[in-house]
């Protein structure tokens, strides 16, 4: 199948790398195309726009940062709707406002193309493991024909409902990530005060109810000093703050994700907003 991808960032290459390794002809754009050349070299073919990408694609990914850089590949000058998209399968995997999602969908069923809001959890690891959660709004039909590629690069995938509706999921699941990276952070920050071994503490709360994702795969890299990104800082906030936008739409206070949210703009003002969400403990251990 030719399959294009945008967006060749963290999670993206791997994704790419996946379908290529799996027999697909693909195609890549990024904004800034130095990013795309380890992924060229192994065989994906470069376009210069994603309206070039889109024509030569029968299925197109998109996974880029902000609602904004969704907007721009899809409306832009030269992005995907300039492209004769009719029946082509538009798959969007930024995590974005329900409501863009809501837009690019009707926007290509007047084109005659197919849609699936598809954003993800799992980060670099999932991404460089195939073991992603994909979250998907859209129609069965078009959920149906993508299951084969979700099964490539991902380990669950579940259609939520329409257009929509995989950005709702993805909300609530930064909704509870939220909760156990700031619960993580402050074990290790009472652990510690408390002089415990961290190592061994981390070891036992996950053979424990306490046992969690974050702690497991975020907790040995902060006792390594990673704070490299599996997943931005700035993405986070960006992703806590559609979350918070969408509560006051169906007219919810979540006080918890509030705080984190606030946690985490404290922590990009300090500088540390293109450091992995884990370095949340920069906060309290000073580095």
């Amino acid at each position: 199948m030719k399959i294009g991808f945008i967006g060749i960032g963290v999670m993206g290459h791997s994704i790419a790398n996946h379908l290529l390794t799996a027999g697909h002809e693909v195609f890549v754009y990024n904004r800034t195309k130095s990013k795309a050349d380890a992924i060229v070299s192994l065989g994906a073919v470069w376009k210069d726009t994603p309206q070039e990408l889109t024509k030569a694609s029968e299925v197109v990914f998109s996974m880029v940062g902000y609602p904004q850089d969704v907007e721009e590949i899809y409306y832009g000058e030269n992005g995907i709707f300039k492209a004769d998209v009719a029946g082509k399968i538009l798959v969007d995997m930024t995590t974005s406002t329900p409501t863009l999602a809501e837009k690019i969908a009707e926007t290509a069923a007047q084109r005659g193309a197919d849609c699936m809001d598809a954003p993800v959890s799992g980060g670099d690891l999932g991404a460089k493991n195939a073991t992603l959660t994909i979250m998907c709004g859209g129609t069965k039909e078009v959920f149906d024909k993508l299951v084969p590629l979700f099964k490539v690069i991902g380990k669950t995938y579940t259609l939520h409902g329409p257009a929509g509706k995989g950005q709702h999921t993805k909300m609530a699941n930064q909704i509870m990530i939220a909760g156990t990276m700031t619960g993580m952070t402050e074990m290790l920050v009472y652990a510690k005060a408390a002089g415990l071994d961290l190592p061994k503490v981390i070891e036992t709360l996950a053979g424990g109810s306490a046992s969690n994702w974050s702690m497991e795969n975020y907790g040995p890299r902060i006792l390594r000093s990673d704070y490299s990104p599996g997943f931005f800082v700035k993405h986070f906030i960006k992703d806590l703050k559609i979350a918070l936008d969408e509560a006051e739409k169906l007219e919810l206070n979540l006080p918890s994700t509030k705080a984190a949210c606030q946690l985490y703009e404290q922590l990009a003002a300090k500088g540390h907003e293109n450091d992995g969400t884990q370095a949340l403990i920069k906060l309290w251990w000073e580095q």
